[in-house]
């Protein structure tokens, strides 16, 4: 098949890509390049022994959207376009409300015009909010807690009432926790433009001398070392369940909910401090709503207490 990805230049679409291509499938990748660069997309090339074809392309211009698919026979897209820092969202909400809804439904519009109706949408975990009990399950009502999340539950909204008016439409929404780690070459990973939104790749670049030290805020949580847990994935499982959903929806009209994750929490201390390495630092707070700001002191913690 002729798969469409959208965001492919990026950390979890770069993955996605190859593992197309390492499954015979052939890639269009459309991508702005605000986050990203096309360096990953010749990587991906070195290592597939093939290459994707690439449009750079900004999902709000509809005209440039449609033109993609004038030039190529798509069967299929992986929808992972979109911006997705949680702090920006707050502070910039009217951007992404506009470039990730807007963006997806000009996507969507082009899709059906060409007859294109089976789509894997990259969700987030997020949309299921502070209110449910853990472990999330789908059937859970969702209910995100700030504008990222809540466009990325939107767009699950306009593609549920899509499968349900349409059943022609072909669609699963995958959501997932935090994306780590790279391809075993070590060719790939994660490489954001700008001060990292995600704790490994900033870990990364403490550890190679780009930024003084990591600052781990928050230290009241009900966990063994007071910091918070994350559920953790490897970026080529989660490239492999996209995929993998493709094959799944193709069978199955409608629209289908699906969550990714190994289902075991790391708390934050444990991987930022293997060791005790002199350039992480722990800021404690009374809240977990405590920022950078309202820090009461920061210094360096003793090793935690378990083995690494």
């Amino acid at each position: 098949m002729r798969i469409l990805v959208t965001g492919g230049t990026g950390y979890i679409g770069s993955h996605t890509v190859l593992s197309l291509l390492e499954t015979g499938h052939e890639v269009v990748v459309l991508d702005n390049l605000v986050n990203s660069s096309e360096e990953s997309l010749r990587r991906v090339g070195e290592l597939a022994g093939k290459t994707a074809a690439f449009h750079k392309v900004d999902l709000v211009d509809e005209a440039a959207v449609e033109a993609v698919f004038d030039q190529h026979s798509i069967d299929a897209v992986i929808h992972f376009a979109g911006l997705k820092a949680v702090g920006e969202s707050v502070q910039e909400p009217l951007n992404y409300y506009y470039n990730n809804i807007v963006g997806t439904l000009n996507l969507l519009r082009a899709m059906d015009k060409h007859g294109v109706r089976s789509i894997v949408f990259s969700s987030s975990a997020t949309v299921y909010g502070e209110h449910n009990p853990i472990p999330y399950i789908e059937k859970m009502e969702i209910g995100a807690n700030n504008p990222y999340g809540r466009t990325k539950e939107q767009i699950e909204d306009i593609l549920t009432d899509l499968g349900a008016a349409d059943e022609r439409w072909h669609i699963a929404l995958l959501r997932y926790f935090n994306p780590v780690g790279a391809h075993p070459s070590g060719r790939i990973g994660e490489d954001p433009q700008g001060i990292p939104n995600n704790l490994v790749p900033y870990i990364a670049q403490v550890a190679v001398g780009r930024r003084e030290k990591l600052m781990v805020f928050g230290g009241d949580y009900d966990t063994p070392d007071g910091t918070c847990l994350r559920d953790y994935i490897h970026v080529v499982d989660l490239a492999g369940g996209h995929v993998a959903a493709l094959g799944y929806v193709a069978e199955r009209p409608a629209c289908t909910a699906g969550t990714l994750a190994p289902g075991k929490a790391r708390p934050y201390w444990r991987c930022s401090t293997p060791s005790n390495r002199p350039w992480a630092t722990r800021c404690r707070t009374r809240s977990r709503a405590a920022g950078r700001e309202t820090c009461p002191r920061s210094g360096p913690t003793p090793p935690p207490p378990w083995p690494t």
